[in-house]
């Protein structure tokens, strides 16, 4: 199983930001997005411009039903996508946000 590959790597490596955002998709892709969003925060933590972790930890919350929570991870992940130029996350965000 991913995951627990990842949880592996994650125990053996805890300062990757790599191997936990890995562990946070994995941990997705199984509907435990509660501990997603662990990883995702750590992952924020090192890297405050990765709109990649933003995305995810939005939808997550999203996927928890926590709308108020989403939005603003979710306006942050835009304004990384305009000022990184990545027109196919930007509008992917911009229909995330009008769900919520």
């Amino acid at each position: 199983m991913k995951t627990e590959r990842f949880q592996t790597l994650v125990s053996k490596n805890p300062d990757n930001e790599l191997f936990r955002f890995s562990l946070a998709q994995a941990l997705i892709e199984e509907d435990r997005h509660e501990e997603a969003i662990e990883q995702l925060d750590y992952c924020i933590q090192k890297k405050d411009d990765w709109m990649m972790a933003e995305i995810l930890k939005g939808k997550s919350l999203l996927a928890l039903k926590r709308p108020a929570d989403a939005k603003p991870v979710l306006e942050h992940a835009l304004h990384l996508a305009v000022i990184q130029h990545h027109e196919a996350p930007e509008a992917e965000i911009r229909k995330l946000l009008e769900t919520v």
